[in-house]
């Protein structure tokens, strides 16, 4: 199962296309709403969650990958949610998959675990992104860990996460399916 993280202040565009490309590809996606079931992005935009953090607990076993979309303040609203780090946690003990956009990235790196890894974040918050050799790319994929620059990079990121969870050129499929080439 791949879990997509809303925490209030989200960045809509982070966190609907790769919910909206990934489901396109036949991939299970579990919306999260931290502190609740109707959580509001950063541009007024409120997004009722397929399921509110209190009914997570008994969910970890079948982590594939977990998604963190960026957007102020919703990257500090993660980043401060017990639930989200302890998720995060278990995601990379198992080996799963993490994705971070935008101002996202900072989360992991704080934690640790961008260290020896190529990343990407927007502009400004590489400073956090702790032992991680930072990418020129839109999205730079390394090991189980899947980065991405801001919300123009979100359909590239979505490509990116369908591709790890099915095979490459994937998410190609999906990208021209949308774009309609």
């Amino acid at each position: 199962m791949v879990y997509l993280f809303l925490a209030e202040g989200f960045e809509e565009v982070e966190a609907l296309t790769p919910t909206d490309y990934l489901r396109r590809a036949g991939i299970e996606v579990c919306t999260v709403g931290i502190g609740g079931e109707y959580i509001t992005g950063a541009h007024g935009i409120t997004v009722k969650a397929d399921i509110a953090e209190r009914e997570l607990c008994a969910r970890d076993e079948d982590i594939e990958m977990v998604i963190l979309p960026g957007g102020m303040p919703g990257t500090l609203n993660l980043k401060n949610s017990r639930t989200v780090n302890s998720f995060i946690d278990r995601a990379a003990a198992k080996g799963a998959y993490i994705a971070a956009i935008c101002a996202a990235p900072s989360i992991l790196g704080e934690k640790g675990l961008l260290s020896g890894k190529t990343a990407i974040c927007y502009p400004g918050f590489e400073e956090k992104l702790f032992g991680a050799c930072i990418s020129e790319n839109d999205v730079a994929v390394s090991q189980n860990i899947i980065t991405a620059k801001a919300a123009g990079s979100a359909a590239l990121f979505s490509a990116a996460l369908i591709d790890a969870l099915c095979n490459k050129g994937a998410g190609d499929a999906v990208l021209r399916a949308v774009f309609a080439k």
